[in-house]
């Protein structure tokens, strides 16, 4: 018998309580799964079961030796799994996070374009900005923005870069001019986003000589979206920092005018963030690599909108 034959009889005798018990698990007969356990015992030159004529107990090396074994028959059995099901068509339930503009702008869309290709897989999607524990939370994947990852063990897949640019509706800048450069801000009433990712009290821009912060005087509003304040600005409140994601829509329309159009925001990568596993299932990995192909041009279409001030 080999190895792991003797580890499944092992395994089936510590859960079930007895030997009778494991046989009929295993459909095999008492004597079997008694020879299998001794085996084992023998080849380990350790006791893992203590018997009498009324009960058995497990060893405290038993106890080890089978949170180890479970550990390897999860493993194999995973394993057996992904090999019998690799081609097989994505189905379940993905449950996603997304930073909120991201999320609006492009995730809801990318499901919508992938769901019309696979049909059988649906989403939870949650939109929150900040990084959730992905293990402690339950989530399959994190779609955010950051400058740089910490070291999880997790898979974080780039899908490209994106910036943060300043927006004001025309008539607040018919009301109070346009400022042509970063400094000029002290004259204005600039609006702070408050979250993990936008920068609040100060401003860094990358323009025509280089980097240049500002501190950003006092707000007349604080907002913890960047669709709210797309709101705000297109109400006249003031200038605002605008993911090109959310500012898109409104410089198409008229409604929300780019300020400073040479100065961008710190640069940001776009990631998606999933749990390193050595099986990873059908429709995470579709889904993966149909961001990976869709989202790197809806970026650069919506910069092209924006019209760069990157320097490249």
């Amino acid at each position: 018998m080999d190895t792991f034959q003797t580890m499944r009889c092992f395994i089936a005798v510590a859960q079930s309580g007895s030997f009778t018990a494991a046989a009929a698990l295993l459909d095999t007969t008492t004597t079997n799964v008694s020879k299998a356990v001794s085996s084992l015992e023998a080849r380990l030159q350790t006791r893992l079961i203590n018997r009498t004529t009324r009960r058995l107990a497990l060893t405290e090396a038993g106890i080890r030796y089978l949170q180890r074994c479970e550990q390897i028959i999860d493993q194999l059995r995973e394993a057996d799994e992904e090999a019998g099901t690799a081609h097989v068509k994505p189905s379940g339930r993905l449950k996603i996070h997304s930073m909120s503009a991201i999320g609006n702008h492009y995730v809801i869309n990318a499901i919508a374009a992938y769901r019309e290709i696979h049909p059988t897989v649906m989403f939870d999607l949650t939109l929150t900005n900040r990084v959730p524990d992905l293990l402690e939370e339950g989530y399959d994947m994190s779609i955010v923005l950051a400058r740089d990852l910490p070291d999880s063990g997790f898979v974080a897949q780039r899908l490209g870069i994106t910036y943060s640019i300043l927006c004001a509706s025309p008539a607040y800048l018919s009301k109070r001019g346009v400022p042509g450069t970063p400094d000029e801000l002290a004259t204005h009433d600039c609006l702070r986003i408050v979250n993990t990712v936008m920068p609040a009290e100060c401003w860094s821009f990358d323009g025509p000589q280089g980097v240049q912060n500002v501190n950003v005087p006092v707000s007349p509003l604080h907002l913890n979206t960047a669709d709210g304040m797309t709101i705000a600005i297109k109400n006249g409140m003031g200038i605002g920092v605008q993911p090109i994601a959310s500012a898109v829509e409104g410089l198409k329309a008229g409604t929300l005018l780019r300020v400073l159009p040479d100065y961008h925001l710190e640069e940001l990568n776009l990631y998606a963030i999933y749990p390193s596993r050595k099986f990873v299932d059908a429709k995470i990995k579709t889904w993966v690599e149909f961001l990976k192909s869709s989202i790197p041009d809806r970026l650069a279409a919506d910069e092209k909108v924006a019209g760069s001030g990157r320097k490249r």
